[in-house]
């Protein structure tokens, strides 16, 4: 990328808590209108390193740029610019709607002429037209979750940062959700998503995984497939899913099966091995007594990418 291709850009970005290391020399970049995805377990640095984008912490070393501003520096002026929605929704419950609108729009210091035009862009995004004067401690978390990204983005920023916006919403609320998402980078708004859920970091453009730190891969989807998977993925089927998770964890831990990997998704079983290890693996579920349905491999899944590339080699 070139320096005019660049809405965030980030270099060896540390942040040290005393002798706890929470970002260890970070360093990525994120194109005008691009959904960028960060992903990482509970702790890995994820919200930290957001932060310090926002200006909200200051690095312990490294750079940063955002639309061209130092967060550490020039807070005030970037958060003009950029939008952030926390997974706390960040909206009060006592206010009405369109009061919580009219809020944030004067923190970012809004005319009232373009407030007044602004609200009923919002309410309509949120799906509230017309119900405006509607308490917002009663509207489901799927109208709260888009009245709260409407808030977030009432100055019309260029950058958003969402930081685990739909935790706790249902799936249809979710999908929706990403809808407005896209809609935004349509219209040239950089997007950077921290997410729990694989569905969602299979809609962004490119995803970091971050554990422990560390930036440990980037890529599109497909290519992290591609390219940071270990070993191949056999779907099982069984009468008992559970106990056969159960009974391969066991031979794995006891060194029986030279397995890296074993993981219920839904109703079937992943079992990752660097070797085709399913007629063994189908031999031992018989020997306990689970029937298996259907065993057979397939492409991995971002979440089986996931849990291989942040796996201690």
């Amino acid at each position: 990328m070139n320096d005019s291709a660049v809405a965030i850009e980030v270099e060896r970005l540390t942040k040290r808590f005393g002798d706890f290391t929470a970002v260890d020399e970070v360093s990525f970049n994120v194109a005008p209108g691009e959904v960028y995805g960060w992903l990482g377990p509970n702790g890995a640095g994820k919200t930290t390193t957001i932060r310090m984008l926002l200006g909200l912490l200051k690095p312990t070393h490294g750079r940063a740029r955002v639309l061209g501003y130092d967060p550490a520096r020039q807070t005030k002026a970037l958060q003009a610019r950029v939008g952030y929605m926390s997974q706390l929704f960040t909206l009060y419950n006592d206010l009405t709607a369109r009061e919580n609108i009219h809020f944030y729009g004067q923190v970012y210091g809004l005319s009232r002429a373009g407030l007044r035009s602004r609200e009923s862009e919002i309410l309509a995004m949120a799906g509230l037209t017309g119900r405006g004067d509607s308490l917002t401690a009663n509207l489901s978390g799927g109208l709260k979750q888009r009245l709260a990204l409407g808030c977030a983005i009432v100055h019309r920023p260029q950058v958003v940062f969402l930081d685990e916006p739909t935790a706790g919403v249902d799936p249809v609320s979710r999908r929706d959700f990403w809808g407005l998402i896209y809609a935004m980078a349509g219209e040239g708004v950089t997007v950077m998503v921290t997410t729990h859920y694989m569905d969602e970091a299979e809609l962004c453009q490119r995803v970091g995984f971050i554990s422990q730190g560390r930036l440990i891969a980037l890529d599109t989807p497909a290519r992290l497939k591609e390219t940071q998977m270990r070993g191949q993925v056999l779907e099982i089927t069984a009468s008992d899913a559970d106990r056969a998770v159960r009974v391969l964890r066991a031979a794995q831990a006891g060194g029986r099966l030279p397995l890296d990997e074993v993981a219920l998704y839904g109703a079937q079983i992943h079992a990752v091995a660097g070797e085709d290890l399913r007629d063994p693996i189908l031999a031992l579920l018989q020997a306990e007594g689970i029937a298996v349905q259907s065993a057979q491999w397939i492409a991995p899944t971002l979440e089986d990418v996931f849990i291989s590339a942040v796996k201690p080699h």
